[in-house]
């Protein structure tokens, strides 16, 4: 992947009126109508299906299911990879990943809901979460004093075999009034407030303290006066999980705009004090105690147009990556010296953006002697200075990838560059032919020897341009095995004084 002589080549293009997604080298277009498989080659079309007409037909979210190793399944069409969408009418459908074809249906509202829209995992590839929008009573019905309790409704279904855990709602009269949204994440239920309080509670503790009756698709029912099977059109799903009471608070936290993320080892959680001149302001305590880590405040103290970003590390390290306009910062935890129950913050590695022909002097002297002075100083994420855009994880190869643009002229040209996980070193940066325009929406997927590009341009107009990994083709003269290993001189070895190296009873040979 990171060989000199490796190049990475444009080898197609693409442009849509409607979104463009990507999910493990599969490229979805027309609404999951059409699916183009990016590892060939040249992507190929896998499936197109005739074009919805119908606003009942849309897909409003959609998650690749993957088969579990090691486990026996029901149906042979259980091992291999399927999607599931869900459809603006309520429907949830697994699709065959290779052929389009529905697999297995389930109607999701009854009465009580009827505006299903989004899934997420609870545990990946095991438990996921069908949330419905927000429920709102129209203008007229709150005018005439109608009140709304319930907020939110979740529906929690296991995966491979696809199975109904439950459903249950989120109300104003358990949790408050000021609930503005709801998630699901390993095990916890994270309910958010208007004025930046994020309280947690333990999801698997509501499901069993809750559950009324447990109920299976396809079950005949009756239930709170409806008769009908589980999943089923017209009747849907049952709502057999009633939160009667406020569960056990298990960790609450204040934060600018609800943001609120927990990792690291030992538990650490991350935090904007909750004030609007704290922007850019970052926080890292102790789940434990609530301490402040030392050196736990971050503030990059950007002057930019976009706010710096940070997170903990997708590669399960614990450490936490602080993005900024110029300045990539990975951050570890550690034991403070002679405190072994206090941690510190401490600068793993930087990657630093190439602004080495950047001048930005407020002062300057004409050819004459005149000293002009500037009104003004250039912002930090100024276009035409190289500023970090996206950040990546790759698991598969360990490598941190870094999207930089800069302006030149009327066009942006980015480069992809991917960087040495452990110590931040670069080891290959790869230049996107495409224009890049900063004020557009920009994906960037890099998954092992692809390279994949979405953009969104105004006026739902979308383009996906694909990369693909192009070697070094090998010299059509030789007939044995070349390899050549680089320190303070270039050797060559051949596959016979290799086979003699090996063949020698000389331990240091």
């Amino acid at each position: 992947m990171c060989q000199e002589s490796t190049k990475f080549k444009n080898v197609w293009t693409t442009h849509s009126a409607s979104p463009i997604a990507y999910e493990r080298g599969r490229i979805y277009m027309d609404n999951y109508q059409c699916c183009i498989t990016s590892i060939a080659q040249q992507p190929r079309l896998i499936y197109q299906k005739a074009k919805c007409t119908a606003k009942s037909e849309k897909i409003e979210d959609a998650l690749l299911l993957e088969c579990p190793l090691g486990e026996m399944l029901p149906s042979p069409s259980d091992y291999k990879p399927s999607l599931i969408v869900l459809t603006a009418q309520n429907w949830l459908l697994r699709l065959s990943a290779d052929s389009g074809e529905v697999l297995e249906k389930v109607y999701l509202a009854g009465s009580c809901c009827k505006f299903f829209r989004y899934l997420s995992w609870d545990t990946p590839q095991e438990v996921m979460i069908v949330k419905s929008a927000q429920n709102k009573l129209p203008a007229a019905a709150r005018q005439a004093g109608i009140q709304q309790n319930v907020l939110f409704y979740l529906a929690v279904f296991q995966v491979l075999p696809l199975s109904f855990i439950g459903m249950l709602e989120i109300n104003k009269k358990i949790f408050g009034n000021s609930v503005t949204d709801v998630a699901v994440s390993n095990g916890i239920l994270i309910v958010m407030y208007s004025m930046g309080l994020v309280r947690l509670y333990n999801f698997k503790a509501i499901l069993e303290q809750f559950m009324e009756q447990p109920f299976e698709l396809g079950q005949e029912f009756n239930w709170n006066g409806q008769v009908g099977s589980v999943g089923r059109f017209p009747y849907g799903l049952p709502c057999n999980i009633k939160i009667t009471d406020t569960p056990p608070l298990l960790f609450e936290a204040s934060s600018l705009e609800n943001a609120f993320q927990i990792g690291g080892y030992p538990w650490h959680y991350i935090i904007t004090p909750n004030k609007k001149k704290h922007k850019g302001v970052f926080h890292i305590c102790s789940l434990k105690d609530n301490a402040l880590a030392k050196n736990g405040i971050q503030d990059m103290k950007c002057c930019s147009l976009e706010p710096d970003w940070i997170y903990f590390h997708p590669d399960m390290s614990g450490r936490i990556i602080h993005v900024g306009p110029n300045l990539i910062k990975v951050l570890k935890l550690k034991e403070v010296k002679n405190h072994a129950d206090q941690m510190e913050i401490a600068e793993d590695f930087t990657i630093v953006a190439n602004r080495e022909n950047c001048v930005n002097n407020n002062v300057t002297v004409t050819a004459s002697g005149r000293v002009v002075k500037k009104r003004f100083t250039l912002l930090d994420d100024d276009p035409e200075q190289e500023t970090f855009k996206i950040v990546d994880y790759e698991d598969e190869l360990d490598l941190l990838s870094t999207v930089a643009v800069t302006q030149i002229g009327a066009d942006g040209r980015a480069h992809l560059d991917f960087h040495c996980n452990e110590h931040g070193i670069l080891l290959k940066s790869i230049p996107l032919k495409e224009s890049w325009d900063v004020t557009y929406s920009h994906e960037v997927y890099f998954d092992k020897d692809l390279v994949l590009h979405i953009e969104q341009k105004p006026n739902r107009r979308f383009s996906c341009y694909v990369y693909q990994m192009v070697m070094a083709a090998f010299h059509p003269g030789r007939s044995h095995v070349d390899i050549f290993i680089q320190k303070q001189k270039r050797f060559l070895f051949t596959s016979k004084h290799l086979e003699n190296c090996l063949r020698t009873e000389n331990p240091n040979s």
